[in-house]
């Protein structure tokens, strides 16, 4: 795929998260994909491959949300094959507290899947609203 096939790709991904439908991100990752959180907080490290990404983050991290999580695109930039997307989270955890999130996201795309994300967030938020993440990434 090419930057803008690439760039294209995303922007649907996020059409769908704006609308609720978080699973379009997992189903786009390559099976041999990365998350990255850099940096020196509780989550930072590196979740992969895939089923790790599924299963020890993004499943538990949506399980503590009241009625699911949104997440919509504010602007996508991409050079060959990287996409970069400001984007702005909303969901209401099952404790009460509001998620809003901020977020710049790098991705990394080959043959039309993503096989890394670089996640930079509001990580204050993430460490006061969130629990922690029982299954701790591999040193990054």
């Amino acid at each position: 795929m090419n930057t803008l096939e690439n760039k294209e790709l995303l922007r649907g991904i996020f059409e769908r998260m704006a609308r609720g439908d978080v699973a379009a991100l997992g189903a786009a990752l390559a099976d041999d994909c990365r998350w990255v959180f850099p940096g020196n907080w509780s989550w930072s490290g590196v979740w992969e491959p895939k089923t790790e990404v599924l299963h020890g983050l993004l499943r538990p991290l949506m399980t503590q949300f009241a009625d699911g999580y949104r997440m919509e695109a504010d602007f996508l930039l991409a050079e060959q094959d990287r996409v970069v997307v400001q984007a702005r989270g909303y969901g209401l955890t099952r404790r009460g507290d509001d998620y809003h999130q901020t977020y710049c996201l790098i991705f990394r795309l080959a043959d039309g899947r993503i096989t890394e994300i670089i996640e930079h967030c509001d990580t204050a938020l993430v460490e006061r609203v969130l629990d922690p993440i029982l299954t701790p990434p591999i040193a990054g």
